[in-house]
């Protein structure tokens, strides 16, 4: 074995102020049975040298031959040892020594690993060592641990490593982790890494929100038509129309007989087979039909078959559905009286209700998709016509009518739908994503990332709301970059330092 072997592999352990390296030294720490110091914990021991200039390295504290105990050798001593360092060889295919940080940071692993953002370390290899450890060896050192911290988040501090009552390590806070004069947190970049921070850019952006609410469909009031008498009448027979049949406009519906309607036809017809007739009394008899609302074809037959029906065709007045049959065969019919209710369903209305506080955000001409709940794989497309101007005092919502081509008539009155309204203007507005809102109840607060480590709480002021993002009307300007990820982790973190610096204050008064 050549006589730097065991060298490579307690190097391996170099450089690294990981989790790994530490729980490494503690384990090294608690077998030699030493008290755990600031300046230990500060510069901590990597591996023990041979006492007499050998060689021999050895992870764990011994004695040689002569009963010497080992050298200790420190993260700040690796230098003297890189020129110890035999040639490298040829690469080769040999067994990684250790894993570095990929993006070039001092952090080391002893086995395969990925980083926070997902990269795999990078191993090295015997051939690499003379060209990674001088690097390595340039890194600053540990920075000195302050305190200890509880790890439920709780006021309580410790100069010195322990647990909680349920077994946690307390969390090392390391000089340079203060908060600064500015008001602003800074953290150490592998906590930063650890904890998952992620940031992003204040853009403005035209904010759409999209407001999905529940309706119905009904029928278009326009496309709604009676056939009714405007005299007392006796159904003569009804046409097989009955209700939910299609009709054609024209199409005859029912034959009645109307004594006010046969005498104005008895009158007409003498005064237009008179020679001598007024043409104003012939013009007003005329008009009295129409007044009764007896179909044009009625009159139109007088004058071409020279006589008074004995009863009205009463033709559909358009083409539609028929809603409402109370028509009969016999029965006596007074003037107004409704005999069918036709409506045109090629076009028809959704009625929702949108909540009072997404109110100020509809406008009319809004695109809307519309998904009816016995229809799953269909989506209608239509635009809101109408925004009633009144909330309802009860369920506080507004109701907005959206207007929708039924041309198949597969939208039935009174069928359940679901409408997604595109709410918002094309304005471009200052906005941030919600994620990196903190919310207290009296005010709204954002993380602004000031780079190395640097984050500092703003206090904003919001407006509407929209798919994952907020209008930010004062606090922020544009391409600021905010917290959205573990933003609550660091408000903790600037919440427990606080409290700790209060602390020390009150302890500093006494």
């Amino acid at each position: 074995m050549p006589p730097f072997a065991p060298l490579f592999g307690a190097l391996a352990l170099a450089a690294s102020v990981t989790v790994s390296v530490l729980h490494a030294f503690h384990s090294d720490a608690a077998q030699s049975s030493r008290p755990i110091t600031a300046a230990a914990l500060d510069d901590p021991i990597l591996f023990y040298r041979d006492p007499m200039g050998g060689g021999e390295v050895s992870r764990h504290p011994r004695k040689d031959g002569m009963g010497m105990d080992f050298l200790p050798v420190r993260r700040s001593q690796i230098a003297p040892f890189i020129g110890k360092l035999p040639d490298p060889p040829a690469a080769s295919r040999e067994e990684p020594l250790f894993y570095r940080d990929p993006m070039g940071g001092d952090d080391i692993s002893a086995g395969p690993r990925k980083d926070g953002m997902g990269m795999d370390y990078l191993p090295v290899r015997p051939a690499d060592l003379r060209a990674v450890l001088p690097e390595l060896s340039a890194k600053p050192r540990a920075k000195r641990i302050l305190y200890y911290r509880n790890p439920m988040g709780l006021p309580d501090v410790s100069p010195a490593p322990k647990k909680d009552a349920m077994g946690m390590d307390y969390t090392p806070v390391y000089e340079g982790d203060e908060a600064e004069a500015d008001g602003a947190v800074r953290i150490a970049p592998g906590k930063i890494q650890r904890t998952g921070v992620r940031s992003e850019l204040v853009r403005r952006r035209p904010l759409v929100a999209k407001i999905r609410v529940p309706g119905a469909v009904q029928v278009d009031e326009r496309r709604v038509a009676v056939v009714a008498t405007r005299s007392e009448a006796f159904v003569e027979k009804v046409a097989d129309a009955t209700t939910g049949a299609r009709v054609s406009k024209g199409q005859p519906l029912v034959r009645l007989y109307s004594p006010a309607i046969a005498a104005a036809a008895a009158d007409y017809l003498v005064l237009a087979g008179s020679q001598t007739g007024d043409a104003r009394l012939l013009d007003g008899v005329r008009r009295k039909l129409e007044t009764l609302n007896a179909p044009p074809e009625f009159i139109a037959e007088i004058a071409r078959s020279r006589r008074v029906p004995a009863s009205v065709s009463w033709p559909a007045p358009r083409d539609g559905v028929i809603l409402e049959r109370n028509a009969v065969d016999g029965m006596k019919a007074e003037a107004g009286q409704v005999l069918f209710r036709i409506a045109d369903l090629s076009v028809v209305w959704a009625l929702v209700d949108v909540a009072e506080q997404d109110y100020a955000r509809l406008r009319v001409g809004q695109p809307v998709e519309i998904r009816a709940r016995g229809l799953p794989d269909r989506v209608f497309s239509g635009h809101v016509t109408v925004v009633y101007p009144q909330i309802n005092r009860e369920t506080r919502t507004a109701r907005v009518r959206i207007e929708l081509a039924n041309a198949d008539l597969i939208l039935r009155p009174d069928m359940y739908v679901e409408a997604e309204i595109l709410a918002g203007d094309a304005e471009q507005i200052v906005t941030a994503p919600e994620s990196a809102v903190i919310e207290t109840g009296k005010r709204a607060l954002v993380l602004l990332d000031k780079g190395d480590g640097r984050f500092e709480p703003r206090e904003v002021m919001l407006g509407r709301r929209g798919e994952g993002f907020v209008e930010v009307r004062s606090g922020l300007d544009e391409m600021d970059r905010v917290v959205t990820a573990a933003n609550f982790l660091i408000d903790s973190e600037s919440n427990l330092r606080a409290a700790l610096q209060t602390l020390a204050g009150a302890e500093a008064a006494r």
